[in-house]
Order: structure tokens, then sequence, then C-alpha cells
């Protein structure tokens, strides 16, 4: 018998964009789990009790596994749950895939979405949020800087929807990879596209609109059919508060084998070495750290203690867009 919500807790706050990638993904494949729900800026003191130092939301825990970065997330869903993966199974595919998850978290695409946030919104107000943003992105979040990058952000959101309505949607297909219902591919491109939309004011009628752009408004009018369907006929989620979070993972076993560390990587580390990794792009001056448990070419793996007992977990990020390297001056220094 399986552990109940499948041992998995997720931790994010509500109108995350970046969470809804996971629970699109949850609910689209009927997976059971808990919730801990966070506030939108720091602190976040259930996270903080993991011990765990990564800031940006959401992460997950399976287990005493706790893993960060949505694509991470992603990977490992569908790895644990292969009956029924929503992944692409051909090579081609799985790169159109790849592509438009590079697109759209790499490329610019979110970036220029969020610059698109109207001025006026009550969040953007909020001198909390925003300098929670500041120190999160390393940018100005005043209202003039808001204002002044918005118009070249509308310009590229623009040119975003042609790609879709012109390019991947051209030929009137349902879904990206012309299945048969959403795969991990429709969520790779959707979700910047439906959260902007969500923001009332965010795009102006005159540049998108369902007239300008009627595939890219009817594929996200089918998804969001697809989540409605999906989730009348799942389990709403467990609700946890943050020490009942705790508890639940400490006491839980590791979701997966220790793993090994590469020794042909070209970071030089070692097994058990006392390491620090952290993303690049944004939220960089927080940093986890502990002993080296697992390094290969997509996953670094820390074994760590949270702040509140003491308790030894396992802190996962990916290689890509994080930088891993030793406290203790041993091996490659970047």
């Amino acid at each position: 018998m399986p552990p109940p919500h499948n041992d998995i807790v997720f931790f994010h706050y509500l109108g995350s964009p970046f969470a809804r990638r996971i629970v699109w993904y949850l609910t689209l494949r009927g997976i059971d789990y808990a919730e801990c729900i966070q506030p939108p800026y720091l602190p976040r003191e259930d996270i903080d009790a993991l011990g765990v130092k990564y800031r940006r939301i959401p992460i997950m825990s399976i287990g005493k596994d706790i893993y960060c970065d949505t694509r991470l997330i992603l990977q490992k869903l569908e790895e644990k749950f292969p009956n029924g993966a929503l992944g692409a199974s051909q090579p081609d595919q799985k790169a159109v895939e790849k592509l438009l998850e590079s697109w759209t978290v790499d490329g610019g695409v979110f970036v220029r979405a969020s610059q698109t946030m109207p001025p006026e919104l009550p969040l953007l107000k909020d001198s909390k949020f925003t300098k929670d943003r500041e120190e999160f992105i390393g940018r100005s979040w005043a209202q003039e800087s808001i204002k002044a990058m918005r118009p070249e952000a509308l310009a590229h959101m623009r040119d975003a929807f042609a790609f879709l309505e012109n390019g991947l949607l051209a030929d009137g297909r349902p879904w990206i990879l012309k299945t048969e219902k959403p795969s991990l591919a429709d969520i790779e491109a959707i979700w910047p596209f439906h959260w902007m939309l969500d923001l009332k004011g965010a795009m102006p009628p005159v540049l998108v609109s369902k007239e300008k752009f009627p595939k890219v408004y009817s594929w996200i009018d089918r998804f969001n059919r697809a989540i409605s369907a999906a989730r009348s006929s799942v389990p709403t989620p467990t609700t946890l508060k943050g020490a009942e979070a705790l508890k639940h993972i400490t006491q839980a076993e590791y979701a997966e084998p220790e793993g090994q560390v590469d020794g042909n990587d070209p970071l030089g580390l070692k097994k058990g070495q006392d390491v620090e990794s952290w993303p690049i792009d944004s939220g960089f001056r927080h940093h986890d750290r502990g002993n080296l448990v697992s390094l290969t070419s997509k996953e670094v793996v820390l074994a760590a203690q949270t702040k509140i007992g003491g308790e030894e977990i396992r802190i996962h990020h990916p290689r890509w867009n994080f930088r891993t390297r030793a406290v203790d001056g041993e091996g490659a220094k970047l």
C-alpha cells in the first residue's frame, strides 16, 4: 500500500506561476499529494525549518528527499510514476519538449511575461513584496522601473504569442505534439501565457486578444477544460501545516537510492565532501550546503540537516544554471 499522499509534500504559494506547472501535472496524472502553503515572499519559516536555504518556490519533498526547481521536480515525477507519464517517448518529440522548457524558463518568455504586470496591481504596491523580489532577482522593482520595462516586455510577448499562433499551433492541432490529451510539452509551453492572461490588464487587447491569436486562445481554453475535468476526478490535496510537514518528512524513508559521484565530472568533487550549491540566474544569494551524496550530469544531491530536530535530509538541485563548489577548498573553484 502506498504511503499517505504518496509521501509527497508540495511547498508553494497560491498564485505562483511556477507552482501551477506542478499542480497541473499532478492533477492530469491523478497523483495524490499533500501541500504546505507558503507566503509569496520571505521569510518562509516552514522551509527554513527543513534546513533548506534555496529561496525559490515551489519545492517538493518525496519522503526525505527535497527537490528544488520545477524542471527537476517534473523529471522526478515522471521517473517515480512511469505508468501514464506525460513526457514524450520519441526522440524528436523529446527535443521539442526540452526546447519549449528552455524557451519559457531560460529563453526570456517568463521574464518578459512578469514584466507585463500592471503597475496598479496591489502586490506591486506592497513594499515587502517588491523588496523581496529585488533581493531575489537583483534589479529594481520600483514603480518607475516597472513602468519603464513594460513597453519592451509587451512587444516581446506579442512576438511569443505569434510564434505559437503561426508556428506550433498553425496547423490547428489540439495539442503541441498532436497527442489526444495534454502532454508535458503543453505544460512546458503554456504556463507563462496562461499566467499572464490571468493577470487583468497585463496585455492590452490591441496587442494580444482572442481575435488576433485565436489558436493560442483556443489551446488555452482546451487546456483549462482538461484541467477542470481531471480535477473533478482526483482527491483534493491534503493541507499540512509546517510542523506537520516537517514531522512527515523527517519520519519518512528516502525516496531514492543514495547514488554516486561521477569521478569524471569536471568539477572534480568527491563523495562526502563539504560543498555548497545554488542557482546562478535568480535567488543566487541563498546557498544550500552539505555533504556531497551524488553528482551526475543532471543533478547534485547534498546531505543536510533540518534546522529543527537535526534530522538528515537530502537536497536535490539540477545542474543546469546551478553552481556547485567545494567549501573546504578541494575541487574546482568558480
